[in-house]
């Protein structure tokens, strides 16, 4: 920002500086060595041009590049010696061999790529300018004042025009590759969150699937075997058939267990069809079952089953039921029951939240319809 110390620029538009070094460094090297083989100056005169000409190129590549490297506006205080150090330069060399302000060529865009614009137009000036005060120096005739005030005049022009556009380019440059490292820090950020939300949605998926699987098996044991607790002096038969639906359920669980450890898929459907996986489901829960209904992709049998595992699981545990019935008709789903229902309070409870959010997920519609003493349907329409 203004009046802030400046820091390194994006690595991007860095770039554009090494066509402006080859052209500032080559057209200086070739005025020294046109000043170097100048015969008409003395050898003393040569050496002081030729040395200021060589500290001007050492000044561009270890001072002003770096100031052009670094974004922002430049401090005035700090960094305009750096122009005034390029005027004085030219004093020295122009002085000594008048041969040496062909470098203007080379100076003139310098400013402009490490200054604010107005101290880079001022540098600007007082680079073209200085052959005038030099002519004043050494007593130049009037004629050649003239022609060299010209050549200032015009050159100052061009500096301005150049200087200018080479400003506005830079400019860009920066802002560009600004712009480019935001888009990219924001690409890094969504990919972050894209994780994130990727990584709370599995773990809510998980804890769906412990709950629709490893709770409910576990909520079956313990309600089979308050069941065998009360049979086993009266209905021995019973209490044999329950119990062997104990270890059927606890089996399952394992499964299931090893199943998300492994790829979290479901069990039930490994080597059975949904009739089959249904059937089963119905008989573990003393209900009735009609099935009518064609082939379905996974993922929807997936849901269908994890449905009706859920709302058989919530009407052992709350209805109180004497007749369940589970039907699949094409693409519909139904599971009724005769129990105590419920109110629309009551509605929103973790296994109807798990059911809708998984009916959501492959665009079915789940309906519940209860109210209390009238029992509860829920209904399952899947996409065909």
């Amino acid at each position: 920002m203004p009046g802030d110390v400046p820091v390194d620029g994006p690595a991007h538009a860095v770039r554009w500086l090494w066509p402006w070094d080859a052209f500032l460094v080559t057209a200086l090297l070739l005025v020294i060595l046109m000043v170097a083989r100048h015969e008409e100056a003395s050898p003393a005169a040569r050496a002081v041009a030729v040395t200021a000409l060589a500290l001007t190129v050492a000044a561009w590549l270890f001072w002003g590049r770096r100031i052009a490297r670094r974004e922002g506006e430049y401090p005035v205080g700090g960094n305009a010696w750096f122009g005034l150090v390029l005027v004085g330069l030219l004093v020295v060399a122009v002085t000594a061999d008048e041969m040496s302000t062909f470098a203007l060529f080379g100076l003139c865009p310098m400013p402009f790529l490490c200054l604010p614009h107005r101290p880079a137009l001022l540098t600007a000036a007082g680079l073209n300018l200085t052959p005038l005060p030099v002519d004043l120096i050494t007593q130049a005739g009037w004629e050649e004042l003239r022609l060299d005030a010209g050549i200032a005049v015009i050159g100052l022009a061009f500096s301005v025009l150049i200087g200018g556009t080479t400003n506005r380019i830079s400019r860009q440059s920066w802002e560009r590759a600004r712009l480019i490292d935001q888009l990219e820090a924001s690409r890094a950020q969504v990919a972050a969150l894209s994780h994130d939300a990727g990584v709370a949605a599995e773990r809510s998926r998980l804890a769906a699937e412990i709950h629709d699987t490893l709770a409910q098996g576990f909520t079956s044991i313990v309600t089979l075997a308050q069941a065998i607790e009360s049979e086993l002096d009266t209905d021995r038969a019973a209490a044999d058939r329950h119990l062997a639906l104990v270890l059927s359920t606890a089996r399952e669980n394992l499964a299931e267990a090893r199943a998300m450890v492994t790829v979290l898929a479901p069990a039930d459907l490994s080597g059975r069809t949904l009739a089959q996986v249904l059937s089963r489901l119905a008989a573990a829960h003393d209900a009735t079952v009609f099935i009518d209904a064609g082939e379905f992709p996974t993922a929807v049998e997936v849901v269908i089953v994890r449905t009706v595992q859920e709302a058989l699981t919530n009407i052992r545990k709350h209805a109180h039921a004497s007749t369940v019935t589970i039907d699949l008709v094409g693409t519909h789903l139904t599971i009724s029951d005769d129990g105590v229902g419920f109110t629309d309070q009551e509605h929103s409870g973790y296994g109807l939240r798990g059911m809708r959010s998984r009916a959501a997920q492959i665009g079915a519609r789940l309906t519940v319809t209860s109210a209390p003493g009238a029992g509860t349907t829920i209904e399952l329409d899947v996409p065909a």
